[in-house]
């Protein structure tokens, strides 16, 4: 018999916990952790903010990846930082007096993110923070304003590495931590499993190894002219040698056209945003992953490819201290040179600096462990 079922059994009020998501891979975070918690009879409010409302990089993972249906939407939709999370806040926290949840779960470094936390910590309702501890330059980047806001004012932090605990150590913050692993990898693992790897990369006419993936969308890259222009010269480059797939996040759609610079990708196979499982076996078919997402940092290295990164830092930084990834920034002759001529670095496994596939099973069993107690 699970604690929900022994708390049924008592008579007793079962858990509630108020998740929210707002972006893709928060969709991927609570797709692992949502189900975990439902698992065991937690009751669950999925609150998505709407931060993402292109259906490509909302609808489809719901779908997907199987997650609940939300029970809110706030309809916060794209414009500022200061109207997403205002937004979000306002109407959030109508969400949270209704509800009454016991905690509110956030995850990683989105405007959604803070809004979560802040509602949280107003309304004296603990705050989960899935995907605590993460640090990297420049202070000044919207997602590290996120993390470090968002991990002063949660009772709970779920670490993903080990390096993440000692950066909450450094912060002073050691109570509630806790080194889960990461959410990320018990979905790799479960996809990996499932999906038929070879026939996405026949439905986009692909062969193994003898292409590069790509993808830009962080703001200090596409709200950059010279940044962006440098990156995607690099990729024009590279697809002289090498196929480029590109899948394209809107907002770099957006500001490629309002910089005029398509005439770059002349040569690169161009894409809309793909479905989470295509994008995975894209990554595990890949030669080299070329990216600014976090996430796809480390999916590339759970499938045994390595990934040029396209910032001045990362919060993944044990990838590149173990040299199975390299930090290109937005250096255009880096870009090219590590992606088609570099000898890469075997490194010893590492998986388990990310856990062995569970994180979200413990995260579940320790926030209703700790309610049971109190």
């Amino acid at each position: 018999m699970s604690k929900g079922d022994k708390m049924k059994a008592k008579g007793e009020r079962a858990v509630k916990v108020l998740s929210v998501v707002g972006a893709r891979p928060q969709f991927i975070k609570e797709a692992i952790v949502g189900e975990e918690l439902r698992k065991r009879n937690v009751v669950e409010i999925l609150v998505h903010t709407g931060q993402h409302y292109d259906a490509f990089m909302s609808d489809v993972f719901f779908s997907q990846l199987n997650l609940k249906k939300p029970d809110y939407n706030l309809h916060v939709g794209s414009g500022t930082h200061a109207y997403q999370t205002g937004t979000t806040m306002i109407r959030l926290e109508e969400v949270a007096l209704k509800e009454n949840p016991d905690i509110i779960v956030v995850y990683g470094d989105t405007n959604a993110t803070l809004g979560g936390a802040l509602v949280g910590a107003k309304l004296k309702i603990p705050v989960a923070h899935v995907e605590a501890g993460l640090r990297q330059l420049p202070k000044t980047m919207p997602e590290e304003i996120n993390r470090v806001v968002t991990d002063h004012v949660s009772s709970f932090l779920f670490c993903p590495t080990s390096t993440a605990v000692e950066n909450l150590k450094r912060e002073g913050i050691t109570k509630g931590v806790y080194f889960t692993g990461d959410v990320m990898y018990d979905l790799f693992k479960k996809i990996q499993q499932i999906v038929k790897h070879d026939e996405v990369l026949a439905r986009y006419h692909l062969e193994r190894e003898n292409y590069v993936l790509a993808t830009v969308h962080r703001d200090f890259n596409t709200d950059d002219r010279q940044r962006l222009e440098r990156i995607l010269s690099a990729l024009g480059k590279i697809s002289q040698e090498l196929c480029v797939v590109f899948p394209m996040h809107p907002r770099t759609k957006k500001a490629i056209e309002r910089y005029n610079l398509r005439k770059a990708l002349q040569k690169t196979l161009v894409l809309e945003p793909v479905p989470y499982q295509d994008l995975i076996s894209l990554v595990i078919g890949a030669k080299k992953v070329v990216t600014d997402s976090g996430g796809l940092q480390k999916e590339a290295y759970f499938a045994g490819v390595h990934a040029v990164v396209l910032m001045p830092d990362t919060a993944w930084i044990e990838l590149v201290d173990s040299g199975w990834n390299i930090l290109a920034d937005a250096d255009e002759d880096k870009i090219v040179e590590y992606t088609l001529h570099h000898q890469d670095e075997q490194s010893d496994d590492l998986r388990s600096i990310y856990g062995n596939g569970n994180a979200g099973a413990r995260i579940a069993e320790i926030l209703l462990a700790t309610y049971e107690q109190t």
